[in-house]
């Protein structure tokens, strides 16, 4: 829990110190990569540590993952400007990639079925409490201290896990010698560097055409479609390199099996639809409630208190109905939930979206943990870690695509309502939109009342889009995956 901390609060803690980080490093045209470079570096390494704590044990992955998440905090800490310390950050996000899957796998290794729940919501807890209390962090940290104590703060905590682990993990697969320390020709593995190298660069591509088409530069210009372009090439290759490898990164039986492809597909239609209430309803919040900024992030943080709690609990009703049905209610409920939030009146109370998100929360956590619980009980320790990464990676890539996606169908309602304006004084063009809505008094009040609509019809578009990807998921749950999880006999416990 606490290497998850780490990685968990290292993703929300610096969003608060944006303003004086540039004001001490500059670098405002490139801020956004403080973000997107972490998310990249976490994402093309999640397959490659997945594989290696296959191959090599938890221990030794954990144990780099946490001394390159330190040391990559402490070189942003030393940063001298804004380039080094967006290298530092990918060099941190290097090490959250180690840390998130190869916790996730240990909740699988050390814990039998029906005591993962519980666990799984502790570390899910972490998540909820670093996503609110991150950004309060990142500010005070920010505001009476140096924005550097927000990276050298991870010494204690991450030299703290570094101890524990280091003394008091013991591995059960591996002393009970089920652990492929050695090939089956008696030879130590290989590594399968040509492929891990292709999984980076294809990913690192297309994460990049995806956080910065529509932003840095527009969906069908030259950079987008040269950088899609090459990754679609680098996937083919990726392909190739896989099937002749002896020990590959991304092997194919985790899409050849129904049960991990289906887990796949539903958790990257997770990823999407969970940008409508990370992304748009702290927006929503603030230009369309009128909320100030804390406010704003607590309508939304309230799903993270349902989550874990929900979690906790869905194994009284998987138990009886199993982790398919139990998943696919969840998301059922999901996808009716999001379909509320057109109907919130207008204007709404702050405590009909927070209402909106508490019951999200509570329908997430029923279809995530049971997912997550029961692909790991579906495979020998052998095979956990990759199909864990594989989990998690489709996650991230969806989360992603929902960003690239959702944020293209925000501005461009936004602009047809700009585009058709009945009422003079409002911005020309989307640059401006923000600043109008940070300064709404420099606004007609007919023309802020306007603006106000546009970003509430924005919102609720995205959330129809979030509510088709939760139908999605449910499709995939019921057509691909099988009734029943094929669990192996050593999970079962009653």
């Amino acid at each position: 829990m606490l290497a998850m901390a780490l990685a968990a609060l290292d993703s929300t803690v610096v969003s608060t110190a944006v303003p004086q980080i540039v004001g001490d490093l500059g670098g405002f045209a490139v801020f956004s990569w403080l973000f997107s470079g972490y998310l990249l570096a976490v994402t093309v390494s999640l397959p490659v540590y997945g594989k290696l704590s296959d191959t090599f044990g938890r221990k030794p992955v954990l144990l780099f993952g946490i001394s390159l998440f330190l040391v990559g905090s402490l070189l942003c800490a030393a940063a001298w400007d804004m380039a080094a310390l967006i290298a530092f950050r990918i060099v941190q996000g290097l090490g959250g990639g180690a840390i998130q899957g190869t916790v996730q796998t240990l909740a699988g290794d050390l814990y039998p079925l029906r005591e993962r729940p519980r666990i799984q919501a502790r570390l899910s807890t972490v998540w909820a409490v670093s996503a609110v209390a991150g950004p309060a962090v990142g500010g005070v940290l920010a505001a009476f201290t140096d924005w550097r104590w927000i990276f050298l703060v991870n010494a204690p905590i991450g030299g703290l896990a570094l101890w524990l682990v280091a003394r008091r993990l013991t591995e059960p697969g591996r002393a009970a010698g089920t652990a492929p320390a050695r090939g089956t020709d008696g030879r130590r593995p290989r590594i399968d560097w040509p492929g891990a190298l292709a999984v980076f660069a294809c990913g690192g591509l297309l994460l990049t055409a995806l956080v910065q088409g529509g932003v840095a530069w527009p969906w069908l210009s030259a950079p987008s479609l040269a950088l899609l372009g090459g990754s679609a090439v680098l996937a083919l290759v990726v392909v190739l390199v896989e099937r002749r490898a002896e020990e590959p990164i991304l092997p194919g039986w985790v899409w050849l099996r129904r049960t991990i492809a289906a887990v796949n597909l539903a958790m990257g239609a997770l990823g999407l639809l969970m940008v409508a209430p990370v992304v748009f309803v702290p927006t929503y919040a603030q230009s369309v409630l009128g909320l100030d900024p804390i406010s704003a992030g607590l309508v939304m943080s309230v799903m993270t208190l349902s989550w874990p709690i929900s979690a906790a609990c869905s194994q009284h009703v998987y138990r009886r109905i199993g982790f398919r049905n139990t998943a696919a209610l969840g998301i059922g409920l999901a996808a009716l939930i999001l379909c509320a939030f057109p109907f919130l009146p207008e204007p709404a109370r702050p405590w009909q979206p927070a209402l909106i998100m508490l019951l999200l929360g509570a329908a997430l956590g029923l279809f995530q943990l049971p997912l997550v619980v029961g692909v790991q009980a579906t495979v020998g320790w052998a095979e956990r870690g990759t199909t864990t990464a594989s989990v998690l990676f489709c996650r991230q890539v969806g989360q992603s695509v929902g960003a690239a996606l959702f944020g293209a169908v925000a501005n461009a309602t936004i602009a047809a309502r700009l585009a058709d304006a009945p009422v003079p004084g409002l911005p020309a063009h989307l640059d401006g939109v923000a600043r109008a809505l940070a300064s709404p008094g420099t606004l007609p009040e007919r023309a802020a009342a306007y603006l106000r609509d546009a970003v509430a019809s924005a919102v609720t578009y995205v959330h129809l889009g979030a509510a088709a990807a939760a139908v999605l998921a449910l499709l995939v749950l019921l057509l691909v995956a099988p009734r029943r999880f094929p669990v192996l006999p050593e999970h079962r416990d009653g």
